[in-house]
């Protein structure tokens, strides 16, 4: 898993220096399904010291597979979302200022702005607080998570989920922003949340958002 160790190492340094993960906090993963495996983040290495060597490489039932670095002490949380989310590939954990801030109060990332739909929910929750690296809190991240991409652990941040490490790490950054709306907007007033059927129309809207998944070869076919 050489091109994952080597892109978790790129993302993570982006990581540290957009101050979604302060010192050696947070972490982040990729699983391949083919292989069965998972590369993780070494634990209490930071960002900018991590080297592709230093990434563990673990299958789902806890086993090291490759590595001689100790995984993160979230490797739990991480597989289980792995066995439980058939479509999720990546998964990246912060302390971010702004969501932590919510996960501190323990009160959920809410529809203030309609890029919330990223995150595949209505509002981030909150699941209850555990210690960390603990089965208890990988159980209870995965149960508040639900269908939705992301969730807030109490007294502790976030944890979301991706297709693949930078479009985890791209709803990561979108959900600080949110997160530092609702802060904002709660400082000097009461935010006007979106309505469940004004994020259905989003959620409809972003079907067709980006660019085609296939190239247009001939003129012709162009609309």
């Amino acid at each position: 898993m050489q091109e994952e160790r080597e892109l978790m190492v790129e993302i993570g340094k982006q990581m540290s220096s957009s101050g979604l993960c302060p010192g050696t906090s947070g972490n982040q993963s990729i699983y391949n399904p083919e292989l069965g495996l998972m590369a993780i983040k070494p634990s209490g290495i930071g960002y900018m010291e991590t080297t592709p060597e230093d990434i563990v490489i673990m299958d789902l039932e806890s086993h090291v597979v490759d590595g001689k670095r100790k995984p993160s002490s979230e490797w739990d949380m991480h597989t289980e979302f792995y066995k439980h989310k058939p479509t999720c590939r990546a998964i990246v954990h912060t302390h971010s200022r702004f969501c932590t801030t919510f996960a501190v109060l323990r009160k959920p990332i809410e529809a203030v702005h309609y890029v919330l739909a990223d995150a595949n929910c209505y509002e981030v929750p909150c699941a209850p607080y555990h210690t960390f690296g603990t089965p208890e809190l990988a159980n209870d991240a995965v149960k508040y998570c639900g269908d939705g991409d992301a969730v807030l652990l109490a007294n502790h941040g976030i944890i979301v989920c991706g297709k693949n490490l930078n479009s985890a790490f791209g709803l990561a950054k979108n959900l600080e922003y949110i997160a530092e709306l609702q802060y904002r907007a709660l400082c000097i007033g009461q935010p006007h949340v979106l309505s469940k059927e004004l994020m259905d129309e989003v959620f409809e809207g972003f079907k067709s958002y980006g660019q085609p998944s296939q190239i247009v070869h001939s003129a012709t076919n162009v609309r």
